[in-house]
Parts: C-alpha cells; structure tokens; sequence
C-alpha cells in the first residue's frame, strides 16, 4: 500500500519537480498551492506525511503547525524555506517540524527524509515553547550552505543535553555558537558561564573551574566557588580546551564520568548538573599523539562535533554580515552608512585571518572613521591595505619561527580589540612554543629523557620540571634503527 505525501508550496515549479520525484519513488502525493486546502486534507485525517514551505499565500505554516500537531501528533511534517536563517531552523523545530529543508535543496535528500520520517516511529513533538518572532536578534548570521548545516544541528541540539565540541579557527564565532545551544535549549533559564582557559595562569585553572576552599593554597583566604558552581542548572562554556593542562583535564575527565566533582582543597564530592559545551581551534588530535592531550577526555568531549567554517569558506555571508553589523552599529548611535556592491566584492575576495570577528572589527571602523554615507571601495581597500601587503596571516611562503609567533600575537591583539589581551601574554606564547617543541623532541627520542634533553641542549633536571610544568605526557616507544 503506497504512502501519501500531501505537499504545499506556492511555487508551481517547486511542486512539479517534487511531485514527479516522490511519484517515482512510489508515493501517492497530493500537491496544493496553500495552506487552507492542507488544513482540510490534516482534519479529515488524510495523508501519511506533509511537505510544506513556511510562506504561503494565505498564510505562514509556522502559525498552523501546533494546530496540526495537536490533531495528528503523529504526522511527521518537513518545512522547507528559503529563509535560510537560524531562526527559521529553530522556530521549526519548536513547532514540531520532522526536520527543516533549506531552498534550493537536493531532491536525493528530500527523498531520504521522506523515507526515513515514514519509517520511524512516531516522534514525540518539542511543544509549542516560543510565539514571538524572533525580530532582529539574530544570534547566528549567514544563508551559505555551511552555516545551513550549522542550523540544522544546533536546532536538533536545542532540546538535549549532550556535549558539544566546537571546532574552528579564532574569530569564527564558537562563544556564540555556544551561547545560541543555551538561549534557545532546555537550559536556557539557568546560568551560562563561559571561562577561556588560554586567558588563566596554568597552575589556576583547577581552582577557577572547581572552586577552592580556605586555606587550599597560599592566598586562599577565604571559600571561593568555581565556574562548575556557578554554571549549575545551566551551560559551561570551556573555550580553548586545547590550552587546559593535563591534571585539569583528569579532574574535568572525572566530572564527565562520574557527575561530581572536588573543590580544591576538598573532600567532599559536590554532584554537578550542568552541560558542557567545549570550543578550541587547536588540530586535538595532534595534541593527543604528542601527548598534550588525553584522547580519554576528547571523546567524551566529542560527542556532537560542530566545525565553524573560516569565513573564506562562507564568502556568500559576507553581504549578510555586513549588513548586520551596520545595523548593529546604528542601534549603538553611529550614523546610517551604507556600503558600496563593488567594496562587498572586494570583501568577498580577501582572504579574512580574523575572520568574522575581522569583519565586524572593520564595519565598525568604518562607520566610526568615515563621513560618507556611502562607503566605497577605495576606502575598504585602504582599510584593508590590499594594495600594499599580502593579507595578515596567510604566509606567501614558508614561514620561521619568528614570523609565526608575530603573526600569532597580532592575530590576539586584533581579536581582543579595542582592549587588549588578558595580562601575562609573555609567559602564555613562551608555553605555547615551548610545550609542543618539548613534546615533539621526546617523541623523536622514543619517550627518552635523556636524548631529549641533550637534543634540546637543556639540563636533565631542567627538562624533568618543563614536562611537570606543561604536564606532558611521555609515550615510550622503541625507534627502528635504520
């Protein structure tokens, strides 16, 4: 017996192609132009599944969803639009959609959920949680198809609890992504707390995640609670998770496993019910061949996996986001600017080291700096200084040492403007150097101190208290010889 699809769009074009896919691969399937005629075929109980686009003629889908829901709370229903915003991924999900299509979509797809929503049992819905529209406050900006990926897993995200791994370069955009998993989830009434472990002295991060008790260590004068107390009942943010040494990491491991946790200085186990949300633009699964990282802790950590592309490779966006943030910055008090089609050209031609945090960077200099109304392309091309340099960060060639490190702290003073990085930014690059370069030499020794140390030209002894203080691990191993 054939399955019927009911199937409603506006466009007739978009109806034709789906009709005779479906058809052919062996549905019964009822086409209609607008919503009115869905909501008959729904009530008298017609129907297996229903394909419908958000923006009809005679109204918006997202208005009689909870309606059919609750009628026929097991008719599985897919929304496509073309949108193509993250809010129109979650408000679909809040409604009970199956699953969200974003225009123009592969036919190959539609055909799979179609088979897999018809063959699953019956999914229990979200609820009907939000009515509002969600106006401006876009927490995630951009129509390419990457970022619609990104939609689509954030919003079957929202109602879990499972942890994210968050994975990208600097200026992606991972605090926000994070930040949208707990304003539109199931935590969103509890506290987020957000603490970046590059930006916290090595030796204090164990007390600034877990708290400490009087007395734990010198300068500890009084009880002081820690980032997983703080975030109870809501959402932990660990940002740059690359950077955390690795007896934090075997506290954070048990907490993972077990659910509770100690105060330094402690003894009584304290239960932790938060979510942890993990970011890094570190290679982790280099750090755990070179020891700097447990593979125990990554995949426990990754147990949902989200890249954040470069914007390079979402220069469809850049339109988008500028817009965005030229309306983010008149809503601060800056004059209305706009910016000219050949100045976005040249932006979706330049290579973005920073990226969107770059390209934010730059809308607001340029509607604080600049008196035109219309921003041109000469002074984005002077603002970038594209006539004059290869773009920051992309080397023409192989790179030394030197240049990488200066590269790296220009790339952290442009990240952290207009302010400037959080203090001990000497001792931070001297660890970020000297902790792969440890670990790498010990690894071409086979695990062997003592050849090591002379290929480091270091003392035993001094090598002995680096791997102590970087907690690295050290991986015997025998070398074949020749």
């Amino acid at each position: 017996m054939s399955r019927t699809v009911l199937l409603a769009d506006d466009d007739a074009a978009i109806r034709m192609v789906l009709n005779q896919a479906l058809t052919r691969a062996g549905y019964e399937v009822r086409p209609t132009g607008n919503l009115s005629t869905v909501w008959n075929w729904v009530s008298r109980g017609e129907g297996d599944l229903l394909i419908t686009d958000v923006a009809m003629p005679d109204g918006n889908a997202f208005e009689i969803m909870p309606k059919i829901k609750k009628l026929r709370p097991g008719l599985p229903i897919v929304v496509m639009s073309a949108q193509n915003t993250f809010m129109t991924a979650i408000r679909a999900n809040e409604v009970g959609a199956y699953e969200y299509l974003p225009k123009p979509f592969d036919i190959a797809e539609v055909l799979s959920v179609v088979s897999r929503a018809l063959a699953e049992a019956k999914k229990p819905s979200p609820g009907e949680r939000r009515t509002e529209e969600p106006g401006e406050t876009m927490p995630l900006v951009g129509r390419s198809t990457a970022m619609q990926d990104i939609y689509r897993a954030l919003a079957r995200l929202m109602q879990t609890d499972l942890t994210v791994m968050i994975t990208g370069e600097s200026g992606t955009g991972k605090e926000l992504v994070a930040r949208a998993l707990h304003n539109f989830g199931k935590r969103r009434n509890g506290p987020f707390v957000a603490i970046n472990m590059a930006a916290i002295p090595r030796d204090l991060i164990e007390a600034e995640l877990f708290g400490h008790e009087k007395g734990a260590f010198t300068g500890a004068t009084a009880r002081s609670s820690g980032r997983f107390e703080q975030a109870e009942g809501g959402t932990l943010f660990l940002d740059e998770i690359g950077d955390m040494p690795m007896d934090a990491q075997t506290r954070l491991l048990r907490v993972l496993q077990e659910g509770e946790y100690t105060m330094v200085g402690g003894r009584t186990a304290i239960k932790s019910n938060v979510r942890i949300v993990a970011a890094t633009h570190r290679d982790l699964g280099q750090m755990i061949r070179q020891g700097l990282f447990r593979e125990d802790l990554y995949y426990r950590l990754n147990v949902v996996p989200i890249r954040l592309p470069p914007l390079r490779e979402r220069v469809d966006d850049i339109g988008d986001l500028v817009q965005h943030f030229l309306r983010t910055t008149q809503r601060d008090g800056e004059a209305i600017k706009t910016i000219s089609p050949d100045a976005i050209r040249l932006m979706q031609n330049y290579s973005w080291p920073g990226n969107v945090r770059e390209l934010e960077n730059l809308v607001r200099r340029l509607s604080a700096l600049y008196a035109d109304e219309m921003i041109s392309v000469e002074i984005v091309q002077a603002e970038l200084n594209i006539a004059d340099r290869q773009p920051l960060g992309i080397p023409a060639g192989p790179v030394d040492v030197s240049t990488a490190v200066e590269s790296h702290v220009a790339q952290l003073l442009r990240d952290h403007e207009p302010s400037l990085p959080p203090a001990g930014l000497y001792q931070r690059i001297l660890d970020r150097v000297e902790a792969p370069l440890i670990a790498m030499a010990l690894n071409a020794c086979g695990g062997n101190q003592i050849k090591a140390a002379d290929l480091l030209g270091l003392n035993r002894n001094t090598l002995r208290k680096k791997i102590r203080a970087h907690s690295i691990e050290i991986v015997k191993q025998s070398r074949r010889q020749g």
